[in-house]
């Protein structure tokens, strides 16, 4: 058992706390104390970290007795729990029979599709920055939130007047903080899906949500109100809050970084991997990867017992020396893929190659239309989210 007690902050706003390197050190598991309470394994290597996540016997069921209160609170666990399960939250057929109807939204033929209206909406604020008429501008409030919000607000068929409102209850609901907020933000945003829902059920449109209505329709007859409810819950909240954040802290690690950043500008056909490098080197969903054992597991060398809290450090596994080689070098030509910063095995992230387009279409575009871009204030006055669930900037100031 060791003293250890997580998450901890950053130190480093490029790095992983120190806390976790020493844990790491000590082998791919360990037991930890969990600041919220209880005691968990820590899972801080990648190849422990793969097969935990590829492993039945760990359940992401929230329900679960054992489950370790990681990324939420005990009163948020509890709201979590007498609420129906989102498909995170499932296992086994439960959690296929709920992702298999939306993979279709998600294929690389129908996201050909959405790459040039993309290209427009990232187009179309990119052109409000250079007609602004003050600088500097926070690329936060100016293209990092505003793209991924309206590309899930269209493909759900969510009204973008209500961005303001979903993103005030996300935020939140990720707050490490403010921890008596997060039930209010959670029975506040399933009350908005639960009327939007209800809505596209009388007043369909070309959306994701009234297409799986139409498809619930088609196939049985009734529609599952509940099961459609949980589906935006976790597209809305998941789609915009991760993309926008690391939108912002892309661009802020290609601006510290000039060389990494010249490779791409010269050579837009490595901006892909460069994504890829981006989101291993900050990992921004630490530790929302939990599990719990259902039933007794050696793995990395250490027995888990059943109804024994596992928490997946992403990030730590992202700067595991065995599987990333000088780690702490931003490498974009690393060939990162490998990387779990959208999780790994059966409940691995559904819309990661939506993401995945976003970044390269905002990096590419708004590096080679305000070549000059620069940040506004130094690094070191800028204000990262250490108090988040999903790590980020609360702003991010830049000129040209």
């Amino acid at each position: 058992m060791t003293n250890s007690a997580v998450p901890v902050e950053r130190g480093c706003p490029f790095a992983p706390p120190a806390a976790y390197e020493r844990l790491r050190e000590q082998g791919p598991i360990s037991k930890v104390r969990l600041t919220s309470g209880g005691e968990a394994w820590w899972v801080a290597g990648q190849e422990a970290a793969r097969a935990v996540l590829a492993d039945p016997r760990f359940s992401a069921d929230r329900r679960t007795d054992g489950y370790p209160l990681y990324a939420l609170d005990a009163a948020t666990l509890q709201m979590v729990r007498i609420q129906p399960p989102v498909m995170l939250g499932m296992d086994g057929a439960e959690h296929s029979a709920a992702r298999r109807p939306v993979i279709s939204e998600f294929t690389a033929k129908r996201l050909a599709a959405l790459r040039p209206h993309i290209q427009d909406i990232v187009d179309h604020f990119i052109d409000n920055m250079l007609t602004a008429d003050r600088h500097p501008i926070d690329l936060v409030q100016a293209l990092s939130l505003p793209v991924p919000s309206l590309v899930i607000c269209e493909l759900l068929g969510v009204p973008y007047t209500d961005h303001d409102f979903f993103q005030n209850r996300t935020a939140a609901m990720v707050s490490a903080t403010a921890l008596e907020d997060r039930p209010q933000a959670f029975a506040d945003l399933r009350a908005y899906f639960d009327d939007l829902v209800t809505r596209k059920e009388s007043e369909p449109g070309d959306d994701l949500l009234s297409r799986q209505i139409a498809r619930q329709r088609q196939e049985g007859g009734a529609v599952d109100h509940t099961s459609l409810v949980s589906l935006a819950f976790l597209l809305l909240t998941a789609g915009h809050e991760t993309t926008a954040n690391m939108i912002s802290l892309g661009v802020l690690a290609l601006l510290t970084h000039p060389e990494q950043l010249a490779l791409i500008t010269a050579d837009p056909d490595k901006t892909p991997t460069a994504v890829e490098e981006l989101l291993r080197y900050f990992s921004i969903v630490d530790g929302v990867t939990a599990r719990v054992a259902t039933e007794d597991v050696r793995i990395g060398g250490v027995s888990i017992k059943a109804g024994e809290g596992v928490v997946v450090s992403t990030l730590s596994a992202g700067w595991d020396p065995v599987a990333f080689k000088d780690p702490a070098k931003l490498d974009i030509e690393r060939g990162a893929r490998h990387h779990l910063a959208f999780g790994f095995g059966p409940h691995q992230c559904l819309g990661q190659n939506l993401a995945r387009m976003e970044l390269q279409i905002v990096f590419d575009s708004l590096f080679r239309r305000i070549p000059t871009l620069r940040l506004a204030v130094p690094t070191e006055e800028i204000a990262f989210k250490t108090d988040a669930v999903v790590y980020g900037v609360h702003e991010l100031p830049v000129t040209w």
